[in-house]
């Protein structure tokens, strides 16, 4: 009894009653997982090279500059000579490293940003030599999961490379990473928990299948936050503060040089491409067509790859054109944003779907419930148009403030010039000057 009641109420929240059925993977020959394993590695680390230039590109067109120009045709190959460049610099390791710790910090920095990509679905399923297989590595019934316990390892090697660098600014920078990271990794959740009520699963596939019909971008305020967010996860302008060289030099990874460097700098552009590719899966329906008419029947084959692909260019532009536009902001500034913004804006978005999820499936008789919200609405009303200035506390606030304005030492009480004090004539002088003259 107490089980049917729990599936009811279940049913009753959520959109989808069961989680998908995921049992055709795993079933995959060997050689199958590894082409597609391959294939996804091979795809992150060209869309590395590729971002690299179209962020420089991109930059230099907005600040009218020529960008690259001189490595392969149009410049498109300068990420890659830049790589080779990288491998063949001299490996400077510091005097006061830690260097077993040193040397593994760029390696675990860089691999979990390709364990994230693991669940991603880039199409629906395909043949590939005469095999029947989805176009997605692995599933699980929490997958979603997973890409945040994944995307979240990587500040494990930001931490240990300024830790084992023996010096003050890049430990400084590891910290910062670490608060910045664990702050903005919550807002994050709390954006993904409007995309379950809705899809009611876990999985990355159940998701894209259930927004054949409307894609969860719907969900603006689940989606505004998770996009804010990941920029703070992935450290980019304006959020870039664990590298800020004004006051840290390079941040966590200013004692690194040649490969070492260049796994800090994959693991960045990799990490960019993975939350732009949780983004489209989550929010933009993943690799079915836009709801256009016409375009309902190209979602089968090879053809939603391209789907998947455009809208993963899309986030990645996003990303360079805040880098164009917008300044850094003041490390205060950025933790107070996360945590007395986004996560009570994510925790009160929570309770307002998770309300009207109630509402729309379990509730037969909506009038107390609309008379509840009319009263609410019209005390609001009322307040306000009582009281615009903001109640008692706020005119408190701003006599305060007009009093110590009042009260503040002005330049214009101050005279000038300075008046002349008189000055003090000492006893023994005064004692010579009255002494009788002598007569000769």
């Amino acid at each position: 009894m107490n089980g049917a009641v729990g599936t009811a109420v279940g049913t009753a929240v959520f959109a989808a009653p069961v989680d998908p059925d995921l049992s055709g993977f795993g079933q995959d020959p060997f050689w199958l997982v590894l082409v597609k394993a391959v294939a996804v590695f091979a795809f992150l680390l060209l869309m590395t090279l590729f971002a690299i230039v179209f962020e420089r590109k991109v930059v230099a067109r907005m600040q009218q500059r020529i960008g690259p120009n001189r490595h392969g045709p149009r410049g498109w190959l300068q990420s890659l000579a830049d790589g080779v460049k990288l491998m063949l610099k001299e490996d400077l390791i510091p005097a006061l490293a830690d260097k077993p710790i040193f040397v593994l910090a760029p390696i675990v920095s860089a691999i979990p940003a390709f364990l994230a990509f693991a669940v991603i679905p880039f199409g629906p399923q395909v043949s590939i030599f005469g095999q029947h297989t989805t176009l997605q590595l692995a599933d699980l019934p929490v997958s979603v999961l997973y890409m945040l316990s994944a995307a979240s390892l990587g500040v494990y090697g930001l931490i240990l490379s300024g830790w084992s660098s023996g010096s003050t600014y890049p430990l400084l920078g590891s910290l910062r990473s670490a608060a910045q990271i664990i702050s903005y990794e919550v807002a994050m959740g709390l954006s993904f928990v409007a995309v379950f009520m809705y899809a009611g699963t876990l999985s990355t596939s159940g998701i894209v299948e259930s927004q054949s019909g409307r894609w969860y971008i719907a969900l603006l305020p689940s989606f505004v936050l998770y996009v804010i967010s990941m920029v703070g996860e992935t450290n980019r302008t304006p959020f870039d503060l664990p590298e800020a060289e004004g006051e840290l030099v390079g941040g966590f990874h200013t004692e690194y040089s040649s490969i070492k460097f260049a796994f800090f700098f994959l693991a960045e552009y990799i990490n960019m491409v993975t939350v732009s590719a949780i983004a489209t899966t989550l929010f933009l329906g993943g690799w079915q067509p836009p709801p256009i008419p016409g375009l309902s029947g190209l979602d089968h084959g090879w053809v939603p790859i391209i789907w998947f692909v455009l809208k993963l260019l899309l986030f990645l532009f996003f990303f360079i054109w805040l880098r164009g536009t917008l300044p850094r902001l003041r490390y205060d500034q950025f933790m107070a944003f996360g945590w007395k913004v986004l996560i009570p804006v994510g925790l009160l978005w929570v309770l307002i779907i998770a309300v009207f999820r109630v509402y729309q499936k379990d509730v037969d008789d909506r009038t107390p419930w609309l008379i509840g919200i009319g009263v609410v609405v019209g005390v609001l009303v009322i307040v306000a148009l009582i009281d615009p200035g903001g109640g008692r506390y706020q005119r408190e606030l701003e006599e305060t403030e007009r009093r110590k304005l009042a009260e503040a030492p002005s330049l214009e009480n101050i005279p000038w010039p300075p008046p002349q004090q008189p000055t003090a004539t000492p006893a023994s002088v005064v004692a010579v000057d009255h002494q009788p003259r002598q007569e000769g």
